[in-house]
């Protein structure tokens, strides 16, 4: 597969495949097939493709010109890029008969098909794909020559079963395309009626939301079933030495699982959606019923850069209580009495003493902050100690100089490897 997939993606890069459709080839690709369907047609002259494409700009333009000519530019178009082809076979003696390709047929499909994926259609072709795999399970176990094997086993798995599988995987697509539209839906009432629209919104997303659970069920369920067979199946074709069968088998299978991821995969999308959809309705939508917190936020976001603001917190009192306050009666608690587990830490005294020594020299030496003192007095202490010599400095400077009360105290480095918070000395009281 991949590697069909990069000889596809080479031939499609060496010929410069593309498509290009106007509105109007799209209307007249519609028209053709609808008229086929009516008349049971299987081709089209060329002079009903001229009639059609002028109705089709009858109704898409009336004011072009040379609707002929357009025309015939247009079925040109169309075969160059195969949606058209022709199918007789005298060339220029005559007009041509055209029929519609798979590519266009796969187009106006698209356009037409409303097939969603529901639980009755899912089980529909479920319980169809387990009957029709249990009779090839039977002939599986049955054949006994090539012949038969190909026959009852490898054409039943690509023909039938695939294109029950197909079925299965476009309604899929198409239950894909309702969830965005039901997306879109929910953004457009939001955008429209607001507060209004809560309750809609709210059904919307129940009901897409238990659809794809029952389809999740559903298709985890069966698939377990559907997978129990074909391993059945493909037990038969290895003992018979099968490698078509059993090439057959592991393509239906990996159709299977991929049917069953979807189920898993579109619940799990959803499930954020539905989330995000239901704290924005509680968070958004109902506290602001009117709009009106909104718009003041969009006003001031919009005119900030001339008139810019900011979120100021003052120091709220506390609340005065305006009743008499009966205090509680103590109890007596037992308990034993508390001992020290960990004796508490002791500072020498020569260590002490030459650190105020110390700090007092760096004060009468004109130190105005603590840095300044932690500057001159780490200099002189070993690098193992002077973690802890920062905090007995602290609290030296603590007790010989008042400090000034601020709000915010930058960090300053005080060696190679330390930092302080800097306090700024007052001037001592005369």
């Amino acid at each position: 597969m991949v590697s069909d997939a990069h000889r596809l993606i080479g031939s499609l890069v060496h010929a410069k495949a593309q498509l290009h459709l106007e509105t109007a080839d799209l209307c007249l690709l519609v028209a053709l097939r609808a008229r086929a369907e009516v008349a049971s047609l299987v081709s089209f002259e060329e002079s009903l493709l001229v009639d059609t494409f002028e109705e089709i700009c009858v109704l898409t333009d009336p004011a072009a010109e040379s609707p002929r000519k357009r025309a015939t530019h247009a079925i040109q178009r169309l075969r160059d890029q195969r949606m058209l082809a022709r199918v007789d076979g005298v060339g220029l003696l005559r007009p041509g008969e055209y029929s519609l390709t798979r590519l266009a047929t796969a187009l106006v499909d698209f356009f037409l098909s409303d097939e969603a994926l529901t639980r009755e259609s899912l089980t529909v072709l479920t319980k169809t794909l387990l009957s029709e795999l249990a009779a090839i399970t039977q002939e599986a176990r049955r054949a006994t020559t090539p012949d038969a094997w190909r026959q009852g086993v490898v054409e039943r798995l690509r023909v039938t079963v695939s294109e029950l599988l197909g079925g299965i995987e476009r309604r899929q697509r198409g239950m894909d395309a309702q969830q965005e539209e039901v997306r879109a839906e929910i953004a457009g009432l939001l955008q429209k009626d607001w507060f209004a629209a809560v309750d809609a919104c709210e059904a919307l997303l129940e009901k897409t939301a238990s659809t794809l659970r029952e389809l999740a069920e559903v298709l985890l369920q069966d698939a377990s079933h559907l997978q129990g067979l074909l391993q059945e199946i493909e037990g038969a074709a290895d003992a018979a030495s099968a490698g078509e069968a059993a090439a057959a088998v592991a393509h239906v299978s990996e159709q299977v699982d991929r049917a069953a991821a979807w189920g898993g995969e579109r619940q799990r999308a959803w499930g954020e959606y539905y989330q995000y959809v239901q704290g924005y309705l509680r968070s958004v939508v109902r506290l602001d019923p009117d709009r009106a917190l909104s718009q003041r936020l969009r006003d001031q976001l919009a005119h900030w850069p001339e008139r810019p603001f900011a979120l100021a917190i003052a120091d709220a009192p506390a609340l005065r209580v305006m009743r008499e306050v009966s205090p509680r009666p103590e109890t007596r608690v037992v308990a034993r009495a508390p001992r020290d587990w960990q004796p508490a830490l002791q500072d020498t005294a020569p260590e002490r003493d030459e650190l105020e020594q110390q700090v007092a020299q760096a004060l009468a030496a004109g130190a105005a902050s603590l840095k300044d003192v932690l500057e001159q007095v780490l200099t002189r202490t070993v690098a193992d100690k002077r973690f802890v010599s920062v905090g007995r400095v602290a609290a030296i400077v603590a007790r010989l100089r008042p400090v000034v009360r601020e709000y915010e105290r930058p960090w300053h480095p005080v060696g190679p490897e330390l930092e302080a918070q800097d306090w700024v000395f007052a001037e001592p009281a005369s």
